[in-house]
This record gives C-alpha cells, structure tokens and sequence, in this order.
C-alpha cells in the first residue's frame, strides 16, 4: 500500500494526480488537501509515503508547507508538482528538502517514475533541468537572486509583490510588524533591490506571482 497526499487547491489537478498513479500502484491510499491548514492537519495526523505539493496554494507558501513537511515527517518524500518553470523554484525545492520538481506540464510522463525514485530514497531530476539552470543563471552559474532566500522571505515578497503592506503581511503571517521588517531589510540586501517596485517587477519578471 502507498498512501500519497495530494496538496493543491484545484480539484481537476488533484482528481488527474489521482487518476495517473491509481493506473501505476493497483495499491493506493490518497488523501487530499486543498489549501496550507488542510495539508498540514493531515500531516500532522497521518503518516504519508508521498506527499505531492503545489507551490502557490492557499494559505501559507507552497515552500513553507515543503519545510513543516520534513520537520514533522522526516521520511515522507515530498515532490513538488507545479506550474512555475523548474529554472524559478527547483533549486529551493531540493535544498528545503524535496525529492523531486516537476512542472505540471510533465505530469502524465514522468509523475510515476517521480514517485518510483522518490519513494526507493532517492531524488528525481527531469532530464531537461541541468540545461534550463544553465540558461537561466547565464555563463557565471551565479544562484538567482531570489534563490537566497529564506522561504518565508520569499513568502513576504510575494506579498509585498501583491501590493500588501507590512501590516497586512503581519496580520496574515500572524507575525509582528517588525518582525516583517526584518523581513523586507533582509529581501532588499539580498537581491539588492531597495523599493517595492523594484521588488514588484523582479517578482512579476521571475513569474514569482500570478
């Protein structure tokens, strides 16, 4: 028996999810999240093999979930199905702890061999990957600016992508407005970007929101 957990708030992405591994593992246990809270009552509750997570969910970051994920179930491989290109969030994702990136685009061919490799311990890297990092971070293969950040700095510049102010992030985060503060100074001396619209057109130039 493998007992997967789906993470994404559209129930088509999740029913298709479902569909292509039911057709690989006859041996199946799926469980369903549509937003960060249901995710993490479940992991909290119940032992996953897998856990397939959406980076831009409801609720708290995709990556945040990614890093609670590993804390609370060490040995639960996570794999990150997403629509961001692999060249924005891949790098994040393996460091935070996931066994495998895969745009959704891919699903349907390479989910399964995904959960395979993951699930025998090691890490699935697409094929084209290697190749969109080296164009994506030019001759240098210096990491992307917004590659440095932690993930709930990440998760504040979304936000302050958004149009958010420091005390509607702090209200949302449940966090201090200072807190959020040192949060912002840490954004703008690691991509060297000082203004919100600056930080605004980075976001939007890098697809870090929709």
């Amino acid at each position: 028996m493998i007992r997967v957990l789906i993470v994404d708030d559209f129930e088509v992405v999740r029913r298709g999810v479902r569909e292509i591994l039911a057709d690989a593992f006859p041996l199946l246990e799926v469980g369903e999240a549509a937003n960060s809270q249901a995710a993490l009552e479940l992991l909290m509750t119940r032992q996953w093999d897998i856990v397939l997570l959406d980076i831009n969910i409801p609720g708290r970051n995709g990556l945040e979930i990614l890093e609670e994920a590993k804390r609370l179930r060490p040995t639960t491989a996570v794999i990150v199905l997403s629509q961001y290109p692999e060249e924005e969030f891949a790098i994040q994702s393996f460091k935070f702890g996931a066994s495998a990136y895969l745009h959704k685009s891919r699903a349907s061919e390479e989910l399964v061999a995904a959960v395979r490799k993951s699930l025998a311990g090691g890490k699935y890297v697409t094929a084209a990957l290697p190749e969109k990092l080296a164009a994506a971070l030019g001759n240098d293969f210096q990491t992307a600016p917004h590659e440095t950040l932690s993930s709930r700095e990440l998760q504040t510049l979304r936000m302050i992508a958004q149009g958010r102010t420091l005390k509607e992030i702090a209200a949302d985060l449940a966090l201090s407005e200072k807190t959020v503060g040192t949060y912002r100074r840490r954004i703008s001396k690691k991509m060297g970007l000082a203004s919100n619209v600056e930080l605004t057109r980075y976001a939007l130039k890098h697809q870090l929101v929709d």
